[in-house]
């Protein structure tokens, strides 16, 4: 990522106007308004769509173009707004056990951040779709630590740290990582895989979230569900690709790729699936 991130840009996406500091309490403020701004989709591997990861590209899909993007794109991006902001910050990568009958075949498919700051070192997450945390965490084991949409913890083993997401009453793993640093071509490996092996679910199946203040929004095929604080859950399934792409525009705030044309059969053929 050569090139500097517009920062004006970037605030004025997701709506942040404070100050500009490497501070818990900035750090906590963008990682709210991220996810509620910039939704997690995967329209482009649907597409069959190269997804690109130099600055530039994401800068141009996620704040230009008002779109949404993958793990990625979305920390990718969050880092280098970070990085800019003076706050010591590098990525990892993560098996993702979340959904899996056998946890120890995960590839290692996901990116996030480790943030070091004179109080600890803190994980930051922007782009794990349906179940992203909408704070940093602090790297302790031994506390459950509250976000505005819902309780997380840590685990550990000898080999792995997990992160653990409290989910009607019951704690489920997410993701496994260690504190090796990745360099970019190591996250391009992954993002290559993810994008455009034919195994790869983000190939056949849509998957959209947005976490606007009080409720957690996801789309997964055609099931559209928004899940309040207090536990309320409502799910609609969505019958038509047209449908689909209404709710992608009104309530996930997309600027759909084009041509429409082109886009309604993918939505169509990914219109499957359970909820997330």
């Amino acid at each position: 990522m050569g090139q500097p991130v517009n920062l004006e840009a970037y605030f004025d996406r997701i709506g942040y106007a404070g100050a500009r500091q490497a501070s818990p309490d900035v750090l906590r403020a963008l990682h709210a308004l991220h996810p509620a701004a910039i939704p997690f989709e995967n329209l482009d591997p649907l597409l069959g769509r190269r997804v690109l990861l130099g600055l530039e590209a994401v800068q141009r899909k996620l704040i230009i173009g008002r779109r949404g993007g993958y793990c990625y794109e979305q920390n990718g991006l969050f880092w280098a707004v970070l990085a800019a902001l003076g706050f010591r910050v590098t990525t990892l990568a993560a098996r993702v056990v979340y959904g899996r009958l056998n946890p120890a075949n995960a590839r290692r498919s996901h990116m996030l951040l480790k943030i070091e700051m004179p109080g600890g070192i803190y994980l930051a997450d922007v782009g794990f779709g349906g179940q992203s945390p909408s704070a940093p965490l602090r790297l302790d084991t031994t506390v459950e630590q509250p976000t505005p949409h819902g309780l997380y913890r840590i685990s550990r083993t000898r080999e792995w740290f997990e992160l653990m997401a409290q989910m009607d009453g019951e704690w489920r793993g997410l993701y496994r990582f260690t504190l090796e640093e990745q360099t970019p071509e190591d996250h391009e490996m992954a993002n290559w895989y993810v994008s455009t092996h034919p195994d790869s679910e983000f190939r056949t199946l849509l998957y959209v979230a947005r976490h606007p203040e009080g409720r957690r929004l996801t789309l997964l095929g055609n099931q559209f569900t928004m899940r309040e604080i207090d536990g309320t859950t409502q799910t609609r399934v969505l019958g038509n690709a047209e449908e689909i792409a209404n709710v992608l525009e009104q309530d996930f705030l997309i600027h759909l790729p084009k041509p429409r044309e082109e886009l309604l059969p993918v939505l169509a053929r990914a219109a499957g699936g359970a909820a997330f």
